[in-house]
């Protein structure tokens, strides 16, 4: 499967989605206490369906079953809808990086972070290109020090969300540059 075309998609990044609209529309404190009836009907991230998807896609995390990317297009334009998509699809981007990166083995996690520097930067960048193909359909490139990441038009989240979907992807690349010390 090359990076340019989706069939299906890793559950980890519908996972990442959902539970960023999941935390985002979460009732915190009693003040809310009184109108929970009234925010739950409307909060997306509320609801028994949300949270039945989050078991499925854990599930199929747990078992390496893929997800088809329709589903996740359709994710990613319902979270476009939000007023707050923007920072939902940082959020959801920042926390598939993070999960991306704590399934590499500790070994891989250990070299990048404790060789010295010399020896420790190539083994970061053939991993993030790895993790960057792998869970967001994208192709990273060097242009001498300087890494970018090339997201195609199909890709899932941002083939459902143009604009916010961006940020899903820009998100997960300073995260994952962050956590494998290439920044």
């Amino acid at each position: 499967m090359s990076p340019a075309h989706f069939m299906s998609v890793d559950p980890l990044v519908p996972l990442s989605l959902l539970e960023a609209v999941r935390e985002a529309d979460r009732l915190d404190g009693d003040g809310e206490a009184e109108y929970a009836p009234e925010f739950v009907n409307k909060r997306l991230g509320t609801t028994d369906t949300v949270y039945a998807q989050i078991r499925r896609y854990n599930e199929a995390a747990r078992r390496g079953q893929p997800v088809q990317e329709d589903e996740v297009v359709a994710l990613a334009r319902l979270i476009a809808r939000r007023p707050d998509a923007i920072e939902l699809f940082r959020n959801a981007g920042t926390a598939t990086a993070r999960a991306a990166y704590a399934r590499l083995s500790a070994v891989k996690r250990g070299s990048v972070n404790f060789l010295p520097r010399i020896v420790a930067r190539p083994i970061a960048r053939r991993q993030a290109r790895k993790l960057l193909a792998r869970y967001f359909g994208a192709v990273l490139n060097r242009s001498g020090p300087a890494l970018q990441m090339d997201v195609p038009a199909r890709a899932p989240v941002s083939a459902g969300a143009t604009e916010p979907g961006r940020e899903y992807y820009d998100a997960a690349l300073r995260e994952l540059l962050t956590l494998l010390t290439l920044t």
